[in-house]
């Protein structure tokens, strides 16, 4: 949207984050609430508890029917009734992940639909373009299998990618309904609405997943959101990194996990583990740093909240301890630095074996690392070249 902007496009904005800065040429016109607040509150008790739940019923549920509601909002339904006429529309963006039925507004004002999926794609999107699935050699990024598939995981990948697709579908058929509650009972239903998509920009990149067949309406842009936009460290966290001689590492599980919360046995590994690593620094994003049990090593940094790119573009990081997030993962690509992946939930799995895969990562399972599995994995990262090496061909060849 800012890419946008700066090119001289008017950008009128519906999310659940609006800007906290003024945007030429953006404007946040309406503000939705999220049914959740994730952001740096998701604790490890809530955590297990989606991880016993289907994560497909959870995202057509939670990340797209609930948030279809919201087009009972008032001033979204005096915007589409009435968009500006002066100059009009040009397109519509929408998120493809799950709440599709925002895309009534370009059959509203029928203007071209252009889906945003800030994932790979799910196993129900290729459909929307007529993207051709190629199953026999292409993983369904709900499952972890990289490089070749053997026999019984071509199938097992065919059968898994079908019943979600089916799945998901009937979960959201709710979403018609939803749209002509809102919208008159004439108007179509969400899986009409799906099929006016005219393309998708996929967060995806051929050096992480492969190569694949590409119809010209599915266009990679991995990477996308990595744009240095002048951040600075705070001052004590600058002096801090700029004493270690020896260089820092940077850990974080991402925007919304809350580390402090995890169990004290995996908190006193990494406890063990990062203070035997010093006088090498340690950079953690925590939530809640007063939170965390006694014994934090002295050589360990905590904030609530960091400036992720600019630590990663930082010439002294040495390696980067990731829960294996997209976002983070394409970072740590675009600026060379090794990683120690510790997948949680979701797609973390698949994106941490394509990066063991290349050599430019060691996987740790949280339910079964030790201190001995963590003080191997720094060890690597720190020390093998391999890892530096490896990482720097993925970033020349992205």
């Amino acid at each position: 949207m800012k890419g946008l902007a700066r090119k001289g496009h008017q950008v009128d904005v519906i999310s659940t984050f609006p800007l906290k800065k003024p945007y030429p040429n953006y404007n946040d016109i309406v503000k939705l609430t999220p049914p959740l607040a994730l952001v740096n509150n998701m604790s490890y008790e809530f955590m297990q508890l989606l991880l016993g739940t289907n994560p497909v019923h959870a995202v057509a549920t939670m990340a797209g029917n609930d948030i279809c509601l919201n087009l009972e909002n008032p001033a979204i339904q005096e915007l589409a009734r009435n968009p500006p006429r002066d100059p009009p529309y040009d397109a519509v963006l929408i998120e493809v992940l799950s709440a599709h039925c925002f895309g009534i507004f370009a059959h509203l004002w029928n203007v071209p639909l252009i889906g945003v999926s800030t994932t790979s794609l799910y196993p129900w999107l290729p459909p929307l373009i007529a993207q051709p699935e190629n199953l026999a050699f292409v993983p369904n990024n709900c499952l972890s299998f990289t490089g070749r598939m053997n026999f019984w995981q071509r199938v097992y990948n065919t059968l898994h990618t079908l019943y979600n697709k089916l799945y998901f579908n009937n979960l959201t058929r709710v979403q018609d309904e939803i749209i002509r509650k809102h919208f008159g009972p004439d108007m179509p239903g969400v899986r009409e609405v799906e099929s006016k998509v005219a393309l998708i920009l996929i967060n995806s990149h051929m050096t992480l997943n492969g190569i694949q067949p590409k119809t010209p309406a599915a266009v990679d842009v991995g990477g996308l959101h990595i744009q240095d936009e002048g951040l600075t460290l705070q001052p004590d966290l600058e002096k801090w990194i700029d004493e270690g001689k020896d260089g820092f590492v940077y850990f974080t599980f991402g925007s919304m996990v809350m580390i402090e919360t995890f169990p004290r046995e995996f908190l006193n590994i990494l406890y063990a583990s990062l203070g035997k690593i010093a006088p090498v620094r340690v950079l953690m994003k925590i939530p809640s740093p007063e939170k965390l049990p006694p014994g934090l090593p002295e050589n360990v940094y905590t904030s609530p909240w960091m400036p992720q790119i600019t630590i990663l573009k930082h010439p002294k990081i040495r390696a980067f301890i990731t829960h294996g997030g997209l976002m983070g993962t394409q970072e740590a690509v675009a600026y060379g630095v090794p990683m120690i992946g510790i997948p949680l939930f979701a797609d973390q799995f698949m994106h941490i074996d394509a990066c063991v895969a290349r050599n430019i990562a060691v996987k740790l399972d949280l339910n079964k690392m030790t201190e001995k599995d963590m003080d191997a994995a720094l060890n690597a990262v720190l020390w093998d070249p391999i890892y530096n090496l490896c990482i720097q061909i993925v970033f020349l060849a992205a």
